[in-house]
Formats: structure tokens, sequence, C-alpha cells
């Protein structure tokens, strides 16, 4: 399912979103963490993120693994292998790492009422508990950010190397 689309390789192609729809995330979930007085605007865009990126980061990591089959069945050299496993296990830590900001991001605004009322206060909820997981999620953004770079570099670098 996740091998081919029209004749070609599945991963080039989709690795995109991911690239795009996860900094962008990280970007609306810092923005909704520090900013409440945007929360009414950016709520439903943080959500779609929310969910879109960890969709794009699982669409190109099944990808990725359809892809990596393919080059072991092609019987491609264990120097490029073992670029495509660094890879790999840095887009796993990205998956994972997308997975809780945008639950964290989700959850951050659907405690501060984001999407049901456009405030941009908790309503009933403790403002220490929205503190506590607008830090999270803004810890989560930079690890996620970092993880999205790692694992670009170390893709460009088994596509691009020795060329």
């Amino acid at each position: 399912m996740f091998d081919e689309f029209m004749g070609l390789p599945t991963h080039p192609l989709v690795v995109h979103a991911a690239v795009v729809f996860i900094p962008l995330l990280a970007l609306a979930a810092v923005v909704y963490a520090l900013v409440p007085r945007v929360r009414a605007r950016i709520g439903w865009a943080a959500a779609l993120l929310a969910i879109a990126g960890p969709v794009s980061a699982f669409v190109a990591r099944q990808s990725g693994e359809e892809l990596e089959a393919r080059l072991i069945a092609a019987n491609y050299g264990q120097e490029i292998l073992d670029k495509v496993n660094d890879h790999q296990g840095y887009g796993d830590l990205m998956f994972w790492c997308s997975l809780a900001l945008g639950a964290g991001t989700l959850l951050l605004v659907l405690l501060t009422n984001g999407l049901t009322t456009g405030r941009a206060t908790a309503g009933g909820v403790p403002v220490w508990l929205t503190w506590v997981l607008g830090a999270a999620v803004i810890v989560l953004a930079g690890v996620t950010g970092v993880y999205v770079y790692l694992t670009g570099e170390s893709g460009a670098d088994a596509v691009w190397s020795g060329i």
C-alpha cells in the first residue's frame, strides 16, 4: 500500500508532507501555549495540525519501511543500508515525538476551550495545569523539531552522499 504511487516510490513523495506539517504543528503549538490572546484564532489550525502532523509522519514511516525492503531486495550495499537504518531510527523517534506533541496540543486546545467557545482562558481548569501542559508542549515542540532536522539530514545523506 505504501510502496509505489504511479510507478514511483511513495516515500520521497509523502515525506514532504511531514516536513511541512510537523514544523507547522510545532510552531502553532508554541504560539498557542505562549500567546493566550490568539488561541481563539488559531485553535482550529493547531488542532488540525495536531492530527495532520503525526498522520503524515506515520505515512512517511510506513512508506520508508517499504522503500527499505525494496533496497534490501535490490541488494544494495551494507553502507547505504546502515545509513537507511540511521535515518529510520530518527524517523521513528520523530513519529513518536510528533504523536506526543499532537496529543499534548489537542489536550491543551480542549482544556482551554479553544474549539468550543473561542475563549482564550481555561474555563474550570486550574490555571497551573494549562501552564504545565503548555510548558510540556513547548518542550515537545523543540524536541520534535530537532528530530525533524535529524531525520531529514540523515535521509538526505543516505540519498546524496557519494554522488
